[in-house]
């Protein structure tokens, strides 16, 4: 029983862990979105007076791609809403040990 209840805790903390990792990896990401974009906005600036502001195509391609991360790792997905994956999985599990036990 008790080995049982440490590796749930080990299981918990590597969750945990990975987590933790794909956050700070999406911060990252940001942060170098936001300067990279700050960059452009003032190197536009600079060559043409706002003219033509062709730095948000870049900010608004490369922010597709940071919003798409962001719901990746926060589990903002309206669709499947959070923890769908863990409960489906927890789901068929449970079918699969009930289809074991008529058998």
């Amino acid at each position: 029983m008790e080995y049982v209840e440490n590796n749930s805790t080990e299981e918990k903390y590597q969750r945990a862990k990975k987590r933790i990792d794909k956050e700070k990896k999406f911060y990252a990401s940001f942060m170098s979105y936001a300067v990279f974009i700050i960059f452009l906005g003032a190197l536009n600036y600079y060559t043409n007076q706002w003219e033509y502001m062709w730095f948000l195509w870049a900010a608004f391609g490369w922010g597709i791609g940071i919003v798409t991360k962001a719901i990746k790792v926060f589990g903002l997905n309206p669709l499947f809403g959070k923890n769908w994956e863990e409960r489906k999985i927890r789901e068929l599990m449970d079918e699969e040990e009930q289809q074991n036990k008529w058998n």
